[in-house]
């Protein structure tokens, strides 16, 4: 039986060669209806094609195997939407833009990706969408399903020593690095441009325009822009201080004076809201690093880490005094993987920037200053230590125990995830064509 890990997997899937692909002609027809929704010919085939492209087989029947989690994942749907289960249009905007950076960054660029659907990013979005808000819909129930499961050390080691030694998984080559991060050394000319238009703007917002279309039109903000700035329901821990101190202070249908946090400058309009939680719209105007700010940037950086280098300073100190990433300052740069908890990554866990950066460095080396962009598209400059390397080997206890402590809790969460899905078959309308009827689910009760 594959573990959740799999199912995590096929949920996460946004490649190349999926939905709106018209390289692969696949002859159409529902093959599977759960509640109200349904399983296509291409689903099935669209999966199969892609997982014999990247080598996947398996001992069974794989489209059968692809079919039942396609199956959980509708079951999950299903629930989601009974439960009311909401997700806001900037979570859905905000993922579609950072699954298509992620490709852009594979395929070498926007134009080549738009090249090869024959369809404009605005097309390509408008074909995704439904299916990233169905994706997230079905994270969410998978999660509260999950969400009380929680493991204990002797647990994580009862379950270590039960893996045979040929089941122990490699873990691929890692790294540990600490950062130094500047933000770009904006002139006080380009700050006050990106105000003059701000204020444009709301002047206009003030006479009567409406906020949510100059928000489609002007926002830089690709999470929200589309949906016209609207950001959906959040805590105020959820935001940046200046901003959640401003949108919090508005009354509904309010408009904030201009907002300077570190991803830009921001108008803000309050929406409503709902106990703690507010839902609010913003424009975002970035400014234009000029080619003198990043050349300042970039010599900055350049020259601290040659003293780091003589031994003028150390990077810890450094980082104490001049770096404005606020996560890592008082840690000395030490990053944290929010994948694991600990301070390990593998290069494909880092933005391409960096991870061909770190890929130069011995332990001890400081890198050359370097500009990276973020998942949001916002731009920064940084220098990096690396600390360690760890050649890749089988997990242990000593050096991979939080590897471990998440294999066992998937453990756990599989049988709590089994456990549900026969329960909900029971009381779910389920009907699978019969061209599949013969397949030998992994659990029992899918064909009535």
């Amino acid at each position: 039986m594959r573990s959740i890990q799999f199912i995590i997997f096929m949920l996460s899937v946004f490649s190349l060669t999926n939905a709106i692909n018209g390289q692969e002609k696949i002859v159409d027809q529902v093959i599977a209806v759960v509640g109200n929704n349904i399983v296509l010919t291409s689903d099935v085939e669209t999966q199969y094609l892609q997982m014999r492209a990247q080598g996947m087989s398996s001992q069974g029947d794989l489209k059968c195997e692809i079919l039942e989690d396609l199956l959980a994942q509708k079951l999950m749907l299903n629930q989601a939407i009974l439960d009311s289960i909401e997700v806001s249009p900037s979570q859905v905007e905000q993922e579609l833009d950072q699954r298509l950076q992620m490709f852009i960054e594979q395929i070498g660029s926007q134009e080549r990706l738009e090249a090869y659907y024959n369809k404009s990013m605005l097309e390509i979005k408008s074909d995704f969408r439904d299916l990233i808000r169905d994706q997230i819909l079905t994270r969410q129930m998978q999660a509260q399903i999950a969400s009380d499961i929680s493991v204990t050390p002797s647990e994580v080691k009862s379950f270590y020593r039960s893996l045979p030694a040929d089941s122990l998984p490699i873990i691929p080559a890692q790294v540990e690095y600490k950062q130094l991060v500047r933000n770009p050394p904006y002139s006080e000319q380009t700050k006050l441009a990106v105000r003059e238009r701000l204020l444009e703007l709301r002047r206009r917002i003030i006479q009567g325009e409406d906020f949510a279309t100059l928000a489609i039109l002007y926002s830089e903000d690709p999470g929200s822009a589309t949906q016209g700035g609207e950001l959906g329901f959040f805590n105020r821990s959820d935001m940046v201080k200046e901003f959640a101190d401003a949108a919090f202070a508005l009354k509904p249908g309010a408009v904030s004076a201009i907002v300077e946090t570190s991803f830009g400058f921001h108008l803000i309009q309050m929406i409503e809201s709902k106990g703690e939680r507010i839902n609010a719209r913003h424009i975002l105007i970035k400014p234009n690093i000029s080619t003198e700010e990043r050349t300042e940037a970039l010599t900055f950086l350049d020259s601290l880490a040659s003293k780091i280098r003589e031994d003028s300073i150390s990077f810890e100190l450094a980082v104490r005094i001049y770096s404005e990433d606020e996560d890592t300052q008082m840690s000395g740069g030490v990053m944290v993987n929010p994948n694991t908890g600990d301070s390990k990554f593998q290069l494909d866990q880092l933005d391409q920037a960096t991870a061909e950066v770190i890929q130069q460095l011995e332990p001890g080396d400081i890198s050359r200053a370097f500009e990276f962009t973020d998942l949001s598209g916002n731009k920064f400059f940084k220098i990096v230590k690396v600390t360690k390397r760890i050649p890749s080997h089988k997990a242990d206890l000593k050096n991979d125990y939080s590897i471990l402590q998440e294999m066992t809790k998937m453990s756990k969460q599989q049988e709590t995830f089994n456990n549900w899905i026969q329960e909900k078959i029971q009381t779910t309308y389920v009907r699978i064509d019969d061209s599949y009827k013969g397949c030998q689910f992994r659990t029992s009760g899918w064909v009535k």
